[in-house]
């Protein structure tokens, strides 16, 4: 059976590896990128390395949650069933900026919309689970350490428009990645769909390009590895038997590693569910 896999931020650094090595080992890939160009090259990449179905390359931008719904609609239009769904999409911004919609674009962008597109994609993953060995259908969120430096979440001004600094949103977006992570686990538990989250380390790629100053020197005296080292985990939880014995977990690379702790508080990710499909019914998507 057709083993179908779709990876967003996936036109460059570690998604970009990660779709290739998927579509490599003759999975179906539908990738999801955002700039035009860098979506363009990447289609022809992951064309070349496919060794089994054509790739195909859906052009979104996931920080507007009516394009987070198109990508969706399409997805669905290509396939009836998603047996891996890698949430890679994200980034750090070096200002705050407003969409169209009203959201903080980077705190949209890293959490909205792959909540949205998430949503959106379950009946397709509660599909192949009921025709999939036990652990074999999965969603990997990819977040970072950035969602161990803060206490929690701000739910009085969640998107930090009142405290409009660039890596305290950046941190609350990859700690939702995480609570997100959590809230699904509990809910595709009955489906069997493994669900966990992981900190893939510091990654040498254009991932900071859009990032202040501050930020990118921080980032310059990191130790980085390579995209394509960094995507080894993303593909390790999508595909290894051994990633697929548990659910809800907090990765770093390939080892299970202790979350921020209001991750471990199930009203603490419920809320932060509650305040999420709050907000996404605000675009009327």
């Amino acid at each position: 059976m057709e083993r179908v896999a779709v990876v967003t931020g996936a036109s460059s650094g570690i998604g970009k590896e990660a779709a290739k090595a998927l579509a490599a080992q003759g999975w179906r890939v539908i990738a999801i990128g955002r700039d035009p160009g860098r979506t363009a090259a990447a289609e022809a990449e992951l064309r070349a390395a496919a060794t089994g179905p054509a790739p195909t390359m859906i052009r979104a931008d996931l920080a507007l949650m009516a394009e987070a719904a198109r990508a969706a609609a399409e997805i669905a239009g290509l396939t009836d069933r998603i047996d891996v769904l890698v949430n890679n999409a994200g980034g750090m911004a070096k200002e705050k900026v407003v969409t169209a919609e009203g959201f903080e674009a980077n705190f949209a962008g890293n959490h909205l919309g792959p909540f949205l597109l998430t949503n959106r994609l379950t009946p397709l993953l509660r599909r192949a689970a009921a025709s999939a060995p036990k652990g074999g259908v999965r969603i990997i969120n990819t977040s970072s350490d950035a969602s161990e430096m803060i206490p929690g979440l701000d739910f009085d001004d969640l998107q930090a428009f009142d405290n409009a600094r660039p890596g305290l949103t950046y941190c609350r977006g990859k700690l939702a990645n995480v609570l997100h992570a959590r809230g699904l686990a509990r809910r595709l538990a009955d489906a069997g769909v493994v669900v966990h989250a992981v900190h893939p380390g510091t990654i040498a790629s254009n991932f900071a390009s859009h990032a202040d100053a501050q930020a990118q020197a921080h980032m310059a005296t990191l130790n980085a590895m390579s995209s394509q080292e960094g995507a080894v985990a993303l593909v390790w939880l999508a595909t290894s038997d051994e990633a697929g014995e548990t659910t809800g977990g907090y990765f770093h690379q390939r080892t299970p590693h202790a979350p921020n702790p209001v991750a471990l508080d199930d009203a603490y990710v419920e809320r932060l569910w509650e305040a999420s499909e709050t907000l996404v019914a605000q675009a009327g998507v």
